[in-house]
This record gives structure tokens, sequence and C-alpha cells, in this order.
């Protein structure tokens, strides 16, 4: 399940200053928010308790195991997001962000997992947006009820199929691509940035916790 924010931009009229740029549609994942929440609060629920009530380097294990645990669960549960406008696509993975402006994204695919690919063939996963099997097989019972309900197909030639939450994502994503690729706003190349402060921390403690466990 996903979540999204839609702001309308605001109008604007000759001779007054420029509107601000309008927000993003942000699409992020309540279920893996959720359950990072949870990781999170139980991870640190047993490291304080190890760091308080632990003795010899049991306190200091801890503390490394949350420096390498952390950052990781924050990484792959709450961190991933994906960023729309008119102008580009902005993909927040777990350990780096990608932009593509409209004129570089080649395809947008929903499979076993969502994907775009630039006008290179390079494939970068929507982590934010996760595939639901469960959602995909109700909206094709949906789908089947209503030609089921509707024999001689008139009100199925008019109506939009039936799709999964994550589909309609990738879907709109996909008209949004070949309606704004030739835009003179939405030129330019991928641009790769590797999330270091994620990176760093967790490197960190795996090392600290690696000497910790070796002089244990």
């Amino acid at each position: 399940m996903t979540s999204s924010d839609r702001p309308t931009p605001a109008p604007s009229s000759p001779g007054t200053p420029a509107e601000p740029p309008v927000k993003d549609r942000v699409f992020r994942s309540s279920a893996g928010i959720a359950g990072g929440v949870l990781l999170l609060a139980l991870a640190v629920w047993l490291g304080v308790d190890a760091v308080t009530h632990g003795e010899g380097s049991a306190p200091w294990t801890a503390l490394a195991a949350l420096l390498f645990l952390v950052p990781l669960v924050v990484a792959y549960t709450i961190r991933p997001a994906v960023f729309v406008n008119d102008d580009r696509l902005r993909i927040r993975n777990p350990f780096r962000t990608i932009t593509l402006p409209w004129s570089c994204v080649g395809n947008v695919r929903a499979g076993y997992s969502n994907e775009v690919f630039d006008d290179a063939g390079v494939k970068y996963q929507l982590w934010a947006v996760p595939v639901s099997l469960r959602a995909r097989k109700k909206a094709a019972r949906q789908q089947s009820r209503a030609a089921m309900d509707d024999p001689s197909g008139r009100t199925s030639l008019s109506a939009s199929p039936v799709r999964s939450p994550s589909d309609q994502i990738v879907e709109d994503l996909r008209e949004l691509a070949e309606r704004r690729s030739g835009a003179e706003s939405a030129q330019g190349r991928p641009v790769v940035r590797w999330a270091y402060e994620v990176l760093a921390p967790s490197a960190a403690g795996a090392v600290l916790l690696a000497v910790l466990l070796a002089v244990a």
C-alpha cells in the first residue's frame, strides 16, 4: 500500500510574482514505514536494556549493533520514496537517490517488482512502490466480475481497467513520461547519488562490532 501527496498548483495572473514551485507528488509504502517504526522501537528497547543492565563488553557491543542495524532498518523501511513532478522522477532507494528527467526515462514496468529503465537500458527499482500480488489478484477478480456482469462488453469498453494501487502508480508514471519527455524543462541525464549518510554509520558500526566480537 502506498501513500501519495498531490497538491494542486495555485493559478497565477500576468503581472504578479511567480508562484513557488509546485511540491512533488510523493509515493511511499505505508506498510514499510509502519514495519520500520516497530523494528526501530524493538531495537532501541533491547539496546537500551543491554546498555543499562549489561556487564563487561555487552553495553559496547549493544551500541555497536545499534549503530550497524538502525541505519539499515531506516534505509529499507522509512527512507524509500518516489518523488514526481512535471520535470523529473526522483527515486530514493535504500542506498541511492536517482534523479531521472522525463526525457531520459525509457520505460516504466510492473512485474514482480516495479522498475524504471532509462534510455540506456539501466534499470532502477522502485522500492517505495512494492508489488502486492494479493492486490493484483483482487483487481483481476474485480475486472472479471465486471465482465461477467456485462456480457455485451459495452461497459467494459468504456470503463478503465481495474488495477492494483501499485500498478496504477506505474501506469501514471508511464503516461507522465510519455507526455513530458519532449518538454524543455524535462531534459537532462540521470544523476545518481549514494546515500553516504546511511552507508557510513552502518559501516562504522559493522567494523566496531567485528572488533568487539573478535576481542571478546
